[in-house]
């Protein structure tokens, strides 16, 4: 079975995000602008969780498809999809939180396929564990590790901004931590658009490929050389044996 490479997929991710990058953030700003605006909410969610298909199909996003009315075309079954992952997580998670993280990562592309493949609920979640199986934990590690990036980042500059307790400078930096947190996001979404490219395709990037293996040389053909037929030699004659005398 092929496994992720984490920090290929990173790097990978990162210049698939950096094709769309200023699209993706114009994306993530009027999702969250309109978030609060009733119906239109379900479509530009749906529309925002097709990001990685649309993306790892080499795409040019533009910034207002998330106002597509396709998107709401499927929202019941969107939301069936989405109770049948919240529920079964959140039980999960009530068996020592590990269950709960496992499914979440074998069902973490079931919405993109729901809306790529046209899947239904069921078939969506269950393709989904099957392209996710035996690299769950890549799957989170490549993920994770930009969140630890982001975290120590914006921890960094809390810290720096809240020296001496001034107002206008915690405001400073918590205006910075806002750049920086959207600024990652469309990082995040190549990450996922990689992921799913790698897991749909079966090419997955920094595999390293196996040494080609020599032909064997032809071995040159023998000639054969005449081999001259020697006669043979006449044996000797015996010698005749001498007359014996006639009697008279």
């Amino acid at each position: 079975m092929k496994k992720l490479n984490i920090i290929a997929t990173i790097m990978d991710g990162l210049a698939i995000a950096l094709v769309n990058y200023v699209s993706l953030i114009l994306a993530t700003i009027l999702y969250v602008v309109t978030l609060w605006i009733p119906y239109l909410n379900v479509g530009t969610t749906i529309a925002m969780s097709s990001l990685p298909a649309e993306m790892a199909k080499g795409k040019m996003i533009n910034p207002l498809f998330i106002f597509d009315g396709k998107y709401r075309k499927n929202m019941g079954e969107f939301f069936i999809l989405m109770a049948l992952m919240s529920g079964a997580i959140s039980v999960g998670f009530m068996f020592m939180f590990i269950p709960g993280l496992v499914i979440s990562i074998a069902w973490s592309f079931a919405v993109v396929l729901f809306i790529d493949k046209d899947k239904s609920a069921l078939d969506a979640l269950r393709e989904s564990n099957r392209l996710t199986y035996g690299n769950k934990w890549r799957i989170f590690g490549s993920e994770a590790l930009i969140a630890i990036v982001l975290l120590i980042a914006t921890s960094i500059i809390g810290a720096i901004f809240s020296i001496g307790s001034v107002s206008w400078l915690e405001a400073i930096g918590t205006i910075i931590c806002c750049i920086l947190i959207i600024g990652v996001v469309p990082a995040i979404f190549g990450v996922e658009a990689s992921i799913y490219k790698q897991l749909t395709t079966g090419e997955f990037v920094g595999e390293t490929a196996a040494p080609a293996q020599e032909a064997p040389k032809a071995e040159a053909p023998v000639e054969e050389v005449p081999v001259e037929e020697v006669p043979a030699k006449e044996a000797p004659k015996a010698p005749k044996a001498p007359k014996a005398p006639k009697a008279e």
